[in-house]
């Protein structure tokens, strides 16, 4: 049911995220040391580096794929206070036998923030090519490409303060309701003073302003790691899951629009999971938002369900270093859950990419690869 392989990235220190591309068939590592690895799925089943290149001059800390209409781009945020864009060029080599060539290039460096760029996120294909940003100081700022066919030109399109301070973000897919965005923060002192660690902002077609929605008030109480919106193939509501010191899932129920056009949201928190008392830096969803992933602390990538009554079990954990994994707690039961125990690693694995055919989870110089039949 489960398969694992071990990837040598050859990363010279910590990776911070593994990102796949839409279909699943190409991924992309970044880390401390600089730099970032674009990884291709040969025919044999394995991955073959094609481009590894310095990207800043600081530790990288997010890395992401763009929908492929809008062809093989990247974009790269970083400790050094700026987000880059990157685009694959393919051209036919001028010796005797003709062959194919690729390299990435730099198509243009956003400067616009005075701290460290904390996560990047491209737009969901309806919106467009545009891209989201989120910085140490408060602000989230989202980016336009005017002309698709020259990604050199990027506009600041919208500039909005969340202070105190972000750390990750997340679009919501949905093409039948408004375009939304999450914004969680990791700072203990902003969540102190906002009561929260979770921010939602909408997209106003009257304004055509973002503009606040409001605070998911009451549900996490801890540092911010990652958030992550579900697909939504067709559900009233939205489906929310944070990475904190435990995983919570939140649905939101979209009421009537208000006075000034906002959605009103009813806020329901159907689950939220122990892992194994340890932090969790990563959450994410399969294409059909119905089975979730997230990686921590304690080295594993665990799987979670809602079966018919709407209640959340673990139905899998995979872990890496091959020890036995103890008996956990889910919301809003006890229970045992199988574990699926892989070879001997280095490290423990603690971040993980986006959940389309399989999950990714990364140790300082090995990229774990985790790849999931339809089983599941």
């Amino acid at each position: 049911m489960f398969t694992s392989k071990s990837i040598p990235t050859d990363h010279k220190d910590l990776i911070h995220d593994v990102s796949y591309d839409y279909y699943g068939k190409r991924m992309a590592t970044c880390s401390s040391d600089q730099s970032v690895k674009v990884w291709d799925l040969g025919e044999d089943g394995q991955w073959q580096c094609t481009a590894s290149w310095k990207t800043h001059s600081g530790s990288v800390w997010r890395v992401t794929w763009s929908h492929p209409e809008f062809g093989q781009v990247l974009a790269t945020c970083s400790f050094d206070r700026t987000a880059c864009i990157w685009e694959e060029q393919v051209r036919e080599s001028t010796g005797s036998v003709r062959q194919l060539q690729t390299h990435w290039v730099k198509r243009t460096t956003l400067v616009d923030s005075r701290t460290s760029v904390n996560d990047i996120k491209f737009a969901p294909k309806h919106l467009g090519l545009q891209l989201a940003t989120c910085s140490t100081d408060g602000q989230l700022r989202i980016y336009e490409a005017p002309d698709v066919m020259n990604l050199s030109q990027w506009s600041l399109l919208h500039h909005i303060s969340c202070k105190p301070g972000s750390s990750c973000l997340s679009w919501n897919p949905s093409r039948i309701h408004s375009p939304m965005l999450v914004v969680g923060t990791d700072d203990p002192g902003s969540m102190h003073m906002m009561a929260s660690g979770l921010q939602l902002f909408e997209y106003n077609e009257t304004s055509r302003k973002w503009q606040k929605l409001q605070n998911i008030l009451g549900i996490v109480h801890d540092p911010v790691h990652d958030v992550s919106f579900a697909p939504n193939p067709g559900r009233s509501y939205h489906m929310l899951a944070v990475a904190s010191r435990d995983v919570h899932v939140i649905r939101l129920i979209p009421k009537d629009k208000d006075q000034h056009g906002l959605t009103k949201l009813d806020t329901r928190h159907p689950a939220q999971f122990d892992h194994n008392q340890s932090q969790v830096w990563r959450v994410a969803w399969n294409v059909t938002g119905t089975v979730l992933a997230s990686s921590g602390d304690d080295g594993c990538v665990r799987l979670w369900k809602a079966n018919y009554m709407d209640n959340w079990k673990s139905i899998g954990i995979i872990k890496a270093d091959g020890s036995s994994v103890p008996h956990i707690t889910s919301s809003p039961q006890q229970q045992s859950v199988p574990t699926y125990q892989q070879p001997p690693s280095a490290a423990q694995a603690s971040f993980m990419a986006n959940f389309q055919w399989g999950a990714a989870t990364s140790t300082k110089g090995n990229t774990w690869v985790k790849e999931f039949t339809d089983a599941i």
